[in-house]
């Protein structure tokens, strides 16, 4: 988690939304791809910091299909991104803080674990939460 807080960083440092992700392979030890929110860098509305690193994951393994990997995120993945999780066969999705107003793994929706889909990823919550909310609430405080 720390290191997808590293990517958050970057993301408001461009003037972003501080979110930053990451996907671990299968070892569970090896970094595969990061990336940080870049709507703001790019114009790009699907640029959220899981997509990104999922799009750097595939790229890196030369297939579509994560199974086994591990998704890392500061911050309780949305709708399109808990729809990228599933359609990309992550196993497992550990994210920092719970987003209340728009989160997709459990807090407003619950898509990942939606029984009428056909890949649920297990999903850990929780994670260095204040620390991953700290910085969102400083970086919309500072708008």
């Amino acid at each position: 988690m720390r290191l997808a807080l590293d990517e958050a960083g970057r993301a408001a440092t461009g003037g972003d939304v501080p979110v930053g992700a990451l996907v671990l392979a299968a070892d569970g030890t090896t970094v595969l791809s990061t990336g940080h929110n870049e709507r703001e860098a790019t114009g790009d509305p699907t640029a959220h910091a899981e997509v990104l690193a999922i799009r750097r994951a595939a790229a890196a393994l030369g297939e579509w299909r994560l199974t086994g990997c591990t998704l890392v995120v500061t911050l309780e993945p949305c709708t399109m991104c808990a729809g990228a999780l599933v359609q990309s066969r992550v196993d497992r999705v550990v994210y920092g803080a719970r987003d209340e107003k728009a989160g997709a793994t459990g807090s407003l929706w619950d898509v990942v674990r939606d029984r009428r889909l056909n890949h649920r990823p297990e999903v850990i919550e929780g994670v260095l939460a204040d620390e991953c909310a700290r910085l969102l609430t400083g970086f919309f405080r500072a708008r």
